[in-house]
């Protein structure tokens, strides 16, 4: 009965940066891996980034060395930061989290967009 809120989301010119949060809540145990994925008009849903339980990330390589991915557990959040926006990173962004022996839990999106 995991539940995840991204919030953060909402216009930025391109160029610019942008912060988002996942925050989990409910019967939560330690999660493997967390994810940032998104999904532009038109298009299928993407991963953008991930880190495990032990730290490590994996980015896309359209947003590598742009975005950071970064957990707090101890605030059971997780936090993309995007910098160097461009046109082509809106899309809405959902977080998810995977366990090794439950089903993932996605969260409802919040929207980006990089426009001037």
């Amino acid at each position: 009965q995991v539940q995840l809120v991204e919030s953060g989301g909402g216009l930025v010119q391109p160029g610019g940066s942008l912060g988002l949060s996942c925050a989990a809540s409910g019967s939560i145990s330690s999660f493997y891996v967390m994810g940032w994925y998104r999904q532009a008009p038109g298009k299928e849903r993407e991963l953008v980034a991930r880190i495990t339980s032990g730290g490590t990330t994996n980015y896309a390589d359209s947003v590598k060395g742009r975005f950071t991915i970064s957990r707090d557990n101890a605030k059971n959040t997780v936090y993309l930061q995007m910098n160097s926006l461009k046109a082509e990173d809106t899309a809405v962004y959902y977080c998810k989290a995977d366990w090794f022996s439950r089903p993932s839990v996605w969260g409802q999106g919040t929207r980006v967009t990089v426009s001037s």
